[in-house]
């Protein structure tokens, strides 16, 4: 017998505050119910999404609350507000009570995620998204064939050709595809209908950017790494791990795949498509909690990223980079604790969208000081105290400078 579902209603006055950016600890997510609620950041990269102002069945805090992590935004009420207050413990309760209150949030996530997602792109790579379309396919393949990852570059080939076949670039694909043939090992190249659980070898792909899907995938066994091709370089996003679920945006919103997903390793997915799915918000709510605590725990990663974007030292860039990946994997900062990120250099210079030669530049800056060095393709930092200390001192001098152009303007 499952729990019974008990909210509380919670009310506050005109210009209340009732979130604040910053604070650690949210333990509950907020359902306007009457009233309305303005949001805000402290540093507003890019517009929200369907703007700021909030209305009854709208929600918020939710990153925060299903992530763990600090809030990233403050939420003032403009009326006076009745919220209904829902903790991460009953959420699963919520979704099987109520589970288009649940398909609201997790649809309102993936149209945020792939909005920010090509607001980042098109400010660190200073590229304009390809994602939505299939002629990128072909770029993604000659990429990989460049590599000689052809397990890659034959499924990208495959892809291309099967969502254009009279394009521009369809006679050089089947000439590609014939010469790497016998050195590709690619599997699943169309998704098999009646096959939900499947193997993929190490370093062949689940799905290639700008292919539309009709499924998402959870991890069984094995990591998945995924990756997007921008202006000619592979950008690490993620590796994920048993449990992880990937792939949800192109089913929930009938868009082109915005990343690419390989195998890093050899693994074993379970393939979920929109029946399948729909099933799940009743029956499976531990899938759906899942599924929003990794949305927001994206969410919350991209918004980090974005205010990176907003730091005009380039060195000062790498150590607030090398901050979030610290605070998005709950490490705690103390003084002479070692750690190796999953990352090298390259990387690096990539996720904080520096060109190579501003980023090698930077980089040399950066491994000046005796607590960070590159190994075996990864960073290691002897001290991560040192990693929150530089950090600091780059956003204390951020602020300054920011200061002193505001009063030149005044």
């Amino acid at each position: 017998m499952s729990n019974p579902l008990q909210l509380s209603m919670v009310n506050f006055i005109k210009d209340a505050y009732i979130i604040v950016e910053g604070r650690q600890k949210a333990n509950q997510f907020f359902i306007i119910r009457q009233g309305k609620v303005l949001i805000s950041k402290e540093v507003e990269v890019v517009a929200e999404e369907g703007g700021n102002i909030l209305g009854p069945g709208d929600f918020f805090g939710v990153v925060a609350t299903m992530s763990s992590h600090s809030h990233i935004e403050t939420a003032r009420a403009l009326t006076d507000v009745t919220l209904i207050s829902v903790t991460r413990e009953n959420y699963g309760t919520l979704i099987e009570r109520n589970g288009p209150v649940a398909m609201k949030i997790i649809e309102s996530f993936s149209r945020r995620m792939r909005y920010l997602d090509t607001a980042l792109t098109r400010i660190t790579q200073k590229a304009q998204g390809t994602d939505e379309d299939p002629n990128h396919l072909f770029e993604v393949a000659e990429y990989y064939a460049k590599q000689s990852q052809f397990n890659q570059a034959f499924y990208a080939y495959y892809q291309y050709l099967k969502f254009c076949p009279n394009g521009m670039h369809s006679d050089t694909a089947k000439m590609r595809m014939g010469k790497i043939k016998a050195y590709s090992k690619a599997v699943y190249l169309d998704e098999p209908t009646d096959q939900f659980t499947r193997t993929y070898p190490k370093d062949t792909m689940i799905f290639a950017e700008s292919m539309s899907g009709k499924e998402l995938y959870i991890i069984q066994k094995g990591q998945v790494k995924i990756s997007k091709i921008i202006n000619g370089n592979e950008v690490l996003l993620a590796l994920l791990k048993p449990g992880d679920i990937f792939g949800e945006m192109a089913l929930l919103d009938d868009r082109p795949r915005s990343a690419s997903a390989s195998a890093f390793e050899e693994c074993t997915l379970l393939a979920v498509n929109k029946e399948n799915f729909a099933r799940m918000v009743s029956t499976q709510p531990q899938i759906i909690s899942r599924l929003t605590t990794l949305l927001s725990e994206r969410i919350w990663f991209i918004y980090k990223q974005l205010a990176n974007t907003l730091l005009s030292d380039p060195v000062g860039k790498l150590y607030d980079g090398l901050s979030i990946q610290l605070e998005k994997n709950r490490i705690l900062i103390k003084a002479g604790e070692s750690y190796t990120f999953d990352f090298g250099p390259k990387e690096l210079i990539h996720m904080v969208g520096l060109s190579k030669a501003e980023g090698d530049r930077a980089l040399m800056e950066l491994i000046k000081n005796s607590k960070l060095k590159a190994m075996d393709g990864r960073i290691v930092c002897t001290d991560i105290d040192e990693i929150s200390k530089q950090t600091q001192y780059y956003r204390k001098l951020q602020k300054i400078a920011q200061r002193r152009n505001e009063g030149k303007k005044v």
